[in-house]
């Protein structure tokens, strides 16, 4: 089975949900997207995919999410996108698609559906 992780290697669910995954024997494909963040039109196929909104994908927790102002209720998903675009540690983590599907995978074991 082949499997893509948007991956953060300091996040811990990020670590664990990538052993599932090799633990599974996936062919698994690694993108640090800190590093290498996706494109808008993926990270909305993702976001669709997966069956979330931006805003449900939007790691609220961090301090920069609320320093823009994204946590208020009147911020466009547009808006959040756009946001996430310019500064890829607003993007939750992991992301993880196979050919079941796509979850944002927190809690890790969320990844098992996938497998």
């Amino acid at each position: 089975m082949k499997a893509t992780i948007y991956h953060n290697p300091k996040c811990g669910t990020s670590r664990k949900t990538l052993d599932i995954l090799n633990e599974a024997g996936a062919d698994v494909t690694v993108v640090d997207y800190l590093k290498n963040p996706p494109a808008r039109e993926e990270l909305q196929r993702l976001y669709e995919r997966a069956g979330i909104t931006p805003r449900e994908g939007l790691r609220a927790k961090e301090p920069l999410a609320e320093e823009l102002g994204l946590t208020a209720a009147d911020v466009s998903e547009a808006t959040i996108l756009d946001a996430m675009l310019a500064h890829p540690i607003l993007i939750q983590r992991p992301i993880v698609e196979t050919e079941k599907g796509v979850k944002l995978c927190r809690p890790q074991d969320e990844v098992r559906q996938l497998l």
